[in-house]
């Protein structure tokens, strides 16, 4: 029984060990969130992702994201990504999208195709975008909200978008998903409020969030226990 994921079968069963290796997922953005997300996926036994982000590694990512270092900066998050599954699961299939997801270029990936859609980006406009197809399609979704200006990875949650409170990004997508008509999706969110950075850096008239090493990260295993927990349907 000594191979990769020995440990994990002892627990679940080889037979959802091999229903986990079956599985399709799709993860929008790799950063402090996705990245972690990624890695627990694959040491989990799950085979088959599709990677999107179009973003490079910079120096940066360093303090919060999996697959940062000084040997990764300029590199493609998809390409460092796929080559970091592969070296814990050699027979992962993967496929990646070097885009930046848009209401406009929606078309360019069919979600249909996966049994589970994991959207940790930042953008509204595309978060809503990605909810609104896997709602109205009957796609099995969890979104991240908010995990910038946190220091209390405890204080993390997952629950449904109408029973979220205090997240800024939270209230906006509740408020933008009311208006599609879309009530109810599973999200992770946290409880903490925001706190207030000591340093303003702006990007293109955007107040960048300060970010530690354990929220994010802690928020993105928390993501992939649940995907896993509702593949094997373990409440």
């Amino acid at each position: 029984m000594d191979q990769p994921f020995s440990r994990l079968e002892i627990l679940i069963g080889k037979e959802n060990l091999n229903k986990l290796h079956t599985k399709n997922v799709a993860i929008f953005g790799l950063g402090g969130v996705g990245g972690n997300v990624c890695d627990a996926l694959a040491r989990s036994g799950i085979k088959h992702f599709t990677l999107i982000d179009h973003d490079v590694i910079s120096i940066s990512n360093i303090n919060r994201q999996l697959i940062a270092n000084y040997n990764t900066i300029g590199k493609y998050k998809v390409d460092v990504m796929k080559e970091h599954i592969l070296n814990i699961s050699l027979d992962a299939d993967i496929k990646t999208l070097k885009c930046f997801y848009l209401p406009e270029s929606k078309d360019i990936i069919d979600l249909s195709q996966f049994d589970y859609v994991i959207d940790a980006i930042d953008t509204v406009s595309s978060k809503l975008t990605i909810i609104e197809t896997c709602i109205n399609n009957n796609i099995p979704i969890i979104s991240s909200m908010g995990t910038g200006n946190k220091i209390h990875p405890e204080l993390l949650e997952i629950t449904d978008i109408s029973k979220t409170s205090i997240c800024p990004l939270a209230r906006i997508i509740r408020q933008e998903l009311r208006k599609r008509n879309v009530n109810h999706v599973k999200v992770l969110y946290s409880k903490e409020k925001p706190i207030k950075p000591k340093t303003i850096i702006q990007n293109n008239n955007k107040v960048i969030p300060g970010s530690t090493s354990f929220v994010p990260p802690i928020a993105g295993t928390m993501i992939a226990g649940e995907v896993i927990r509702d593949f094997l349907q373990w409440k």
